[in-house]
């Protein structure tokens, strides 16, 4: 499948996006910004079933490949994709359906620990990178009347695992083991690795991005 061609990083203008994101989420658009990347977003949908048998580390990376590559077809600049999991004793947490699934989750969640598993994928001048990476999150114990009305605040509704670490939820959250960022929806450190190999900037001077 041909690519289109891309206009090398330094030939844009200053305030020109240099990267396109394959997602509407406003929190990876922010967490991009943060480190300086400007970004045109690009949606795209892709069927998010699991593989009958595929693990979760799979799964999230195999997402954000399929991300990266629709995206990619939709722009010129070098595209990424991005996948976020929680995952319970192996199990896959994804979006809760209702007040009762979600408030499920968040019971099975409940003082114990769990992991995040976020995926990157970005397609540029180097061919398709992708990394996954993985952060262990402790939850406190959680009652039912706070389970209750996290649901009724309306932030779990659209959120892998029925909670959101970086809004209301974090009095629940006791301790993370990894990056925070992904736990949002990209790690950063990890994110910036790729994008300097694809020779995207971030706020610092591109020779000496990371």
């Amino acid at each position: 499948m041909a690519m289109a061609t891309r206009t090398p990083p330094d030939a844009r203008s200053a305030d020109a996006s240099m990267l396109c994101l394959a997602s509407a989420s406003p929190r990876r658009r922010e967490l991009l910004a943060s480190i300086g990347v400007r970004v045109e977003v690009k949606p795209v949908a892709i069927d998010e079933t699991p593989r009958p048998g595929e693990i979760a580390e799979a799964y999230v990376l195999r997402l954000a490949r399929e991300k990266a590559m629709a995206g990619a077809q939709l722009s010129p600049l070098p595209t990424l994709g991005s996948d976020t999991a929680v995952v319970c004793d192996g199990q896959i947490l994804g979006k809760p359906g209702g007040a009762d699934e979600a408030a499920a989750m968040l019971r099975r969640l409940s003082g114990r620990d769990h992991q995040v598993l976020t995926a990157v994928a970005v397609t540029g001048p180097v061919g398709l990178l992708d990394v996954c990476v993985a952060t262990r999150v402790r939850m406190r114990d959680i009652d039912e009347h706070e389970i209750a009305a996290y649901w009724a605040t309306g932030e779990p509704a659209d959120k892998a695992g029925g909670y959101a670490i970086q809004g209301l939820a974090a009095v629940f959250v006791e301790r993370i083991e990894g990056s925070h960022s992904a736990v949002v929806g990209l790690p950063l450190f990890e994110t910036a690795r790729l994008l300097a190999r694809q020779r995207v900037p971030l706020w610092c001077v591109q020779g000496n991005a990371v």
